[in-house]
């Protein structure tokens, strides 16, 4: 861990002898016929904060990830203490010493605070398992380094963006590096913890750390920065001390020209009342809002993060409903049930989350502009490409994006550019009300003064706009009013001109000391987070009840005891495929055919006990698991090399299975009287009263509990389902850990199969046919979700149950088949309904105490 101690004086000067622990020389990097960087040289120097400036697009993101080692130079190298070095992968990096706080953190909301510090590099314990207290107490230490009070179990999702942010800070503190890469780490920060974030950084400074700072913040830049790199097109424009460099020189390195309107004069009057808001509220957000909007006005929000700015933005766009007060528009009281109601009213709103809820990430630039105004792109339901195209490529134009074309997905963009894309779909709705959420966050100067520019053009013809930015130039340079909110209550008004920095922080942070004891409330709260795990638990356990109390009056063999070894049995083997199921799931994936493994699985058990009766059990369980390992093995390579998807791939498989079964078997059967008694009696037989076969799942699970819960790789295989590309920045191998999954899944597959022959004795090519989809149900209904990364083996055992409790309870009060499918589905119908409104009262909750 660094050691932080106090901070110095002269210390912290540069100087030029210093030691150059890391550069990048004469680096070149091309995407196909692209050239992202050309010919790039530069160093890191111990004890200083070279600074990294460039438009979007420029390559700074590129230099950064060719020292991370997530990409690999097409030309020059890297060099480590003045040796040239290849990184295959970020663990190579980071084994040299280098730390990256990344633009995008690579962070996993379904794992705690600790684990996304430590995931990577997590402290072992003497049996190579994961040390929880060593991880728990040194994820404290770094997280009071960065200044975030927040309980190191609590899971990541729990926790605003800017706090997110700071975890990312502390993971890159905990590697013990000694060269620290900053990519924007400011970019979702309050001032108060970019402050925090400084003192690290002069902190770091003292004890020989080099770093590298990218940022597009000029005050920031020239606040922290010993030496200031630029970029220009991919190319190195120069290295010069941060005093040899003045900022309007900077920014015409940059950008190529001279800016010197950031934020242009603006002398048009106001027009008509447009929008007004009346003793406007919104439980947890914010309380008794007024406030006005006329024709042609830029109204400024300010306030600290979580202030309830965006809070507000979100009920004037219809997102959230007010719990109290009125929105007029022309003085005639409105009400939003959606954001179409609001769209209607010609309002816009550019969210300030680009990338969760601006952009469809994998649409095309011309699928994203034209969401807002589909309805026109596909005249008689029929859509049509060029009437797409002429709808937004003027709006495109004159946002002046670079781009190829417009099939090119938006992820491709810069941020810059992306941003281009967001407002230019919005401003072609052609709003009278637009409202601006951080609409200039991690885009670069240039970029910067063309949206400044563009909004006061707009607000010249005559278009109401709210402005919210956590910059103060930003706000006090292009805002005709500034409303302050504290904690979602207004403190303050200023007009053009009357507005200085100390006044609107000093109206933002006033009777709550910056509110730190706010936030420091919420933390304790959030240090008993509602336990969503318990909830799930009641939504399947009351689904059991409503089932299992009504059948055993009606009857009572519900509770017997020959019923419930039944059960038991049963459950086992739902339970081990269950567990195989939530291996790939929690990968992102999914096994449609692991039904048909465990068939393949049990008839060659089978086979293989009647024909060597003198190896029975041996021959059996390794035939089944071989068989199982290697099906789930051809699985994962087709999904991982062939970069298929798995419901694809498992799909072609399950069918492949079952006629290569079928094949196999040729209409045969294996009966009990055709394999031995000790066959028979690996899951018949009881042990103090407990089938053996349900021993055996508790086994199983108990080994799934350890790989899962208690070492680095099971924490990784939930980690790559929950952030893929994350994972791969920190030099998770996710492909690998996927084929991991498919292949354990397969194995245990193999072993259900076997244990299927066993239980079931007569066996044939129909064996688990159509089981798959109990499986998955048992699954999802147990809470491990289909998006990846999220899922407990508790879950798994109760989710299973509830099926089985289902259908043997319906079967015992003599349903009429025809309707027990109906039946067993809606009652999971409830179950899943009762889980769902359970957790989302939870997590508004959790916002709650978030604002």
């Amino acid at each position: 861990m660094l050691h932080l101690g106090a901070l110095g004086e002269a210390d912290a000067m540069v100087k030029s002898d210093a030691a150059v622990p890391v550069a990048l020389v004469q680096a070149t990097k091309a995407f196909g016929g692209t050239i992202a960087l050309k010919d790039a040289s530069f160093e890191l120097r111990s004890g200083e904060v070279l600074a990294l400036l460039g438009e979007n697009g420029a390559g700074k993101s590129t230099c950064v990830k060719l020292l991370a080692g997530v990409y690999l130079p097409t030309g020059g190298h890297v060099e480590v203490d003045g040796k040239p070095v290849v990184f295959h992968s970020p663990h190579d990096a980071q084994a040299a010493g280098i730390s990256v706080m990344h633009q995008h953190p690579g962070l996993f909301p379904d794992l705690s605070v600790a684990e996304n510090i430590y995931l990577g590099h997590m402290p072992r314990d003497r049996f190579g398992g994961i040390d929880n207290a060593a991880m728990l107490a040194g994820a404290r230490r770094v997280l009071a380094t960065v200044g975030l009070d927040v309980p190191a179990e609590t899971r990541l999702g729990m926790l605003r963006t800017s706090e997110q942010q700071l975890v990312e800070i502390a993971r890159a503190l905990s590697l013990d590096a000694r060269v620290l890469i900053m990519d924007e780490p400011t970019a979702a920060l309050s001032q108060r913890e970019v402050e925090r974030l400084f003192t690290v950084v002069a902190d770091l400074r003292l004890h020989g750390v080099a770093m590298m700072f990218v940022g597009h913040r000029m005050d920031e830049i020239f606040r922290i920065a010993d030496r200031i790199a630029v970029l220009r097109d991919g190319r190195l424009i120069g290295v010069k001390p941060k005093a040899e460099l003045g900022r309007a020189a900077a920014i015409g390195m940059m950008v190529g020209r001279e800016v010197t309107d950031l934020y242009p004069q603006r002398s048009h009057a106001t027009g008509a009342l447009v929008l007004e808001a009346r003793g406007l509220s919104h439980a947890g957000g914010f309380s008794n809002i007024d406030l006005k909007l006329h024709a042609g006005e830029v109204l400024g929000l300010g306030g600290l993060v979580g202030s309830g700015r965006t809070e507000i933005a979100r009920v004037l766009f219809g997102i959230d409903q007010p719990d109290a007060g009125e929105i007029l528009i022309d003085g005639e009281a409105v009400r939003f049930a959606s954001a179409r109601d609001a769209m209607d009213a010609r309002i816009a709103y550019v969210s300030e989350d680009r990338m969760g809820q601006s952009l469809v990430m994998d649409f095309s630039i011309l699928d994203n502009a034209v969401l807002p105004v589909l309805d026109k792109a596909a005249r008689s339901g029929f859509y049509g490409t060029n009437r797409a195209i002429n709808l937004v490529s003027d709006w495109l134009k004159r946002m002046k994006l670079r781009f190829s074309g417009y099939a090119q997905p938006v992820k491709e963009l810069s941020g810059g550019n992306q941003q281009k894309v967001v407002l230019a779909k919005w401003l072609r709705t052609e709003p009278r009300v637009l409202i601006l959420d951080e609409p200039t966050q991690g885009i670069d100067v240039g970029t910067k003064a063309e949206v400044h520019a563009m909004v006061a053009d707009l607000a010249a013809q005559g278009m109401a706009i709210i402005l919210i930015s956590s910059e103060m130039p930003e706000l006090i340079g292009m805002c005709d009013r500034i409303i302050v909110l504290r904690e979602g209550h207004r403190t303050a008004e200023f007009a053009r001109g009357e507005a200085t920095q100390e006044k609107v922080l000093e109206a933002a942070t006033k009777a709550g000391e910056s509110a730190d004891a706010a936030q420091a409330t919420g933390e304790e709260k959030r240090k008993g987070p509602l336990d969503i795990l318990k909830r799930r638990e009641f939504g399947l356990l009351a689904a059991m009840l409503a089932v299992a109390i009504p059948v055993t009056i009606i009857n009572p063999r519900m509770v017997s005891a020959a019923n419930l070894t039944a059960v038991s049995m049963d459950a086992a083997l739902l339970v081990v495929a269950a567990l195989a199921q939530m291996l790939v799931l929690i990968t992102r994936n999914i096994d449609l055919s692991i039904a048909a493994v465990i068939g393949l699985s049990a008839y060659m058990a089978a086979s293989m006990v009647q024909a060597y009766p003198g190896l029975d059990i041996g021959i059996g369980l390794i035939t089944a698991c071989a068989v199982g390992g290697v099906a789930g093995l051809i699985n994962g390579l087709v999904v991982t090399r062939g970069k298929i998807p798995a419901i694809v791939v498992t799909l072609a498989s399950m069918s492949i299975f079952r006629g290569f079964n079928s094949i196999w078997a040729a209409g045969d059967q294996i009966s009990a009287d055709e394999v031995t008694q000790a066959w028979l009696d690996m899951t018949g037989l009881k042990i103090a009263g407990v089938p053996l076969i349900v021993i055996i799942a508790i086994v199983i699970l108990c080994l799934g509990y350890v790989l899962l819960y208690r070492t680095a790789i099971g924490r990784e295989l939930f980690a790559a389902g929950s952030n893929p590309d994350g994972a791969r920045l920190i030099g998770i191998p996710v492909d690998r850990r996927i084929l991991l999954a498919f292949g354990m899944a397969g194995l245990l597959g193999g072993l259900c199969g076997a244990l299927w022959a066993s239980r079931y004795a007569t066996i044939d090519a129909r064996v688990a046919l159509g089981f798959e989809l109990t499986v998955i149900a048992s699954a999802v209904v147990g809470g491990v979700a289909i998006r990846g990364g999220s899922g407990t083996l508790l879950g798994i055992i109760l989710g299973a149950l509830t099926l089985l409790v289902i259908k043997n309870g319906l079967t015992l009060v003599r349903v009429d088949p025809l309707w027990l499918q109906g039946v067993y589905g809606l009652v999971i119908l409830v179950a899943i309904g009762i889980d769902t409104f359970i957790v989302r009262r939870a997590e508004q909750a959790r916002q709650a105490r978030a604002r």
